[in-house]
This record gives structure tokens, sequence and C-alpha cells, in this order.
């Protein structure tokens, strides 16, 4: 597998079903109060929107962090955070802004936090998928 598709399943999976969890399990209940959310959810809808989000999302990894230099964690953590700004900006801003909802503060709570908690999963995971196995040198170095 490509660490292209790699990286596109490191945004995909976690999103996935974080958002089916977070949405429809653990803050149902929350959600139903905003009354935001149609009764008969479209999921393939939401899969097919993450499907291209993590498109783009791993095209701006490979290009953008892939190549730098320094450690993984600061490449992970550079990414998390660029990437948890951009889906809170059309993932929460922006449905706030447009959508009718009983209360408009605790969805930016809820959403805010749904954002920290995807990207805090997304970043290292898309990291790992675009490592760089080490060269035998390396190898041979550490082992020794």
């Amino acid at each position: 597998m490509t660490r292209f598709m790699l990286g596109a399943l490191a945004y995909l999976v976690p999103t996935f079903l974080l958002g089916f969890v977070w949405h429809l399990v653990l803050f149902e209940q929350y959600y139903e109060a905003l009354a935001i959310y149609r009764s008969n959810i479209i999921i393939p809808f939401g899969f097919l929107s993450m499907l291209i989000q993590a498109i783009i999302f791993t095209l701006i990894y490979e290009r953008t962090f892939a190549q730098r230099e320094g450690a993984f964690w600061s490449r992970a953590l550079g990414y998390a955070a660029l990437g948890a700004v951009l889906s809170w900006s059309f993932t929460t801003l922006a449905v706030a802004a447009k959508n009718v909802m009983a209360s408009v503060p605790n969805y930016l709570v809820i959403e805010t936090g749904f954002t920290i908690v995807q990207w805090i999963m997304v970043g290292p995971l898309t990291a790992l998928a675009f490592r760089q196995p080490m060269r035998r040198e390396e190898q041979a170095r550490t082992a020794g």
C-alpha cells in the first residue's frame, strides 16, 4: 500500500469512527438538544465528505510536511495544528454561522472538542504513515 493511501486511511478511519461514536452514541442527546441534525442522518454522505477531506488533507501533508527535516513529533504536531484549525473553520464555524440550532455556544464547545480529539489522533497517524524507513547504515548504528 502506498504512503499516500496509508495517509488517507490515517484520516478517514479515525475520523469516521470517532465521528460515528461521538455524534451518534456518546453525545447523541447533546446533539438532539441542539436540534441541529435531521432525524435520518445520511451516513454515506458523511463518509463521502470524509473521503474527500482525507484525500485533500493527505495531499497537504505529502506536499508540506512529509519532506520537512526534523523530528517525527514536530511534523505530526504541526500538521495536527494546521488540520485542526482548517477543519474547525469549515466543520464548526461555518456550520454555526448558517445552521439553525438551539445554542450556538454549546455547538461551538462540543464541535471544538471533537476537532481537538480528531486531530490528536490524525496528526500522529498521518506522520507515521509517511515515516521514512531507516536506512541500513542507520539501522546498523542504532543496533550496535
